[in-house]
């Protein structure tokens, strides 16, 4: 071979000549998260890696998000299984206290409530489809819709096992969102309430015993046994997990799921989730259509949820702060925050925190349930 074929074949394999517009493009939204998750401090844990893992799948030539790249090998064994966010749902039922939703059990009507934004955006790709010409399927439907859950590790198991090909979008969409609740929820907050009703302080909650919090995870997962055992994947990792911590007898555990276990998983889950980010894949018109229906899943969530604790607070003989209904969305614990914040500059002495937690941690448990209706339906 000639000096000048040699170069012309080295000239051949370099990033210049092989890379893509879209690959490009994909690049520069890949820079954008890491940009937000530095700069802006929007969930970093996982638009971190996320955005890593992008930059890494539209590098050319190398594939590292083909089947032989290393990327592609970790997603064959933790995404397309679905076994990282199960592994994840452990991680967040050891960090996730329900001694809230047990002492107020009726709280968790409203983390019910907050799904309604999943199945009314289902429908709403089904019409696009239907009317505007996007390619969505009924799996595509189910898999966009539970984004309204905000329940990242959620969205990418359902999306994982009824449409692969969207997982990068949905889990951008689906953490997106969760990182803008502080932005999105409070419009909507105050527009459904009046600034009565978000100073309304509510009665202290009373103590859970330690019985009650270890019975809950079994009493939880014997019921979604029952009832629902397509939701026993999630609801179970979630419920393991609680156990270990509330039973107060396996700490090295409990603290390894908390923080060793789940930030291992947490960076190989956002590196793969960035490899689907692929200019083949992302760059499309049901991109948008995914991300702006996926906004729509999470308005329509938070405004059911406001809506049901209003009728709850004029039916109660005890005061319910309408409030807390917007914390039925899974974003734990970003949305009982954002409560307790809208609820203080209405009233300095409202602290509505612990109370927001009972929707708060109930819509986790509804966003796993949600997804396995619709894998039972969909599947």
């Amino acid at each position: 071979m000639s000096s000048v074929q040699s170069f012309s074949a080295l000239w051949a394999s370099t990033g210049l000549t092989a890379i893509t517009a879209g690959e490009i493009v994909m690049i520069g939204i890949s820079l954008v998260l890491i940009y937000l998750a530095i700069g802006r401090g929007f969930e970093p844990l996982l638009l971190l890696p996320i955005g890593f893992g992008g930059i890494l799948a539209n590098i050319p030539v190398i594939g590292i998000a083909g089947p032989e790249g290393f990327l592609g090998m970790i997603n064959v064994v933790g995404l397309e299984t679905g076994v990282f966010p199960l592994l994840i749902f452990m991680g967040v039922g050891a960090m996730t206290d329900f001694g809230p939703l047990i002492a107020n059990p009726r709280t968790a009507l409203l983390g019910a409530a907050a799904q309604f934004g999943i199945f009314a955006t289902l429908i709403g790709a089904i019409l696009l489809s239907v009317h505007l010409g996007f390619d969505f399927s009924l799996q595509d439907a189910a898999s966009i819709g539970i984004i309204g859950g905000a329940d990242g590790p959620t969205a990418i198991f359902l999306s994982s096992r009824l449409s692969p090909d969207l997982v990068g979008a949905i889990a951008v969409a689906a953490y997106s969102y969760m990182a803008l609740v502080p932005i999105i929820q409070p419009p909507i907050m105050r527009l459904l309430t009046t600034p009565d009703q978000r100073r309304i302080v509510m009665t202290q909650l009373r103590p859970v015993s330690r019985l009650e919090r270890i019975l809950f995870p079994l009493v939880v997962l014997g019921l979604c046994i029952l009832l629902l055992p397509t939701a026993t994947p999630l609801i179970g990792a979630l419920m393991f997990g609680n156990l270990v911590k509330e039973s107060g007898v396996t700490e090295r555990l409990s603290r390894t799921l908390q923080t060793a276990f789940t930030d291992s998983v947490t960076i190989l889950l956002g590196l793969v989730v960035g490899s689907k980010l692929q200019a083949a894949y992302f760059l499309r018109l049901e991109t948008l259509g995914i991300l702006l229906l996926g906004l729509v899943a999470f308005s329509i969530g938070t405004a059911t949820g406001l809506l049901l604790a209003q009728l709850m607070n004029r039916l109660s003989r005890t005061p319910i702060n309408p409030l807390i209904g917007a914390a039925g969305v899974s974003a734990v614990p970003m949305a009982a925050r954002v409560v307790n914040k809208v609820g203080l500059e209405n009233n300095p002495r409202n602290f509505l925190l612990m109370h927001a937690m009972g929707p708060n941690v109930s819509g986790v448990i509804g966003s796993a349930v949600a997804a396995g209706v619709l894998l039972a339906v969909f599947g």
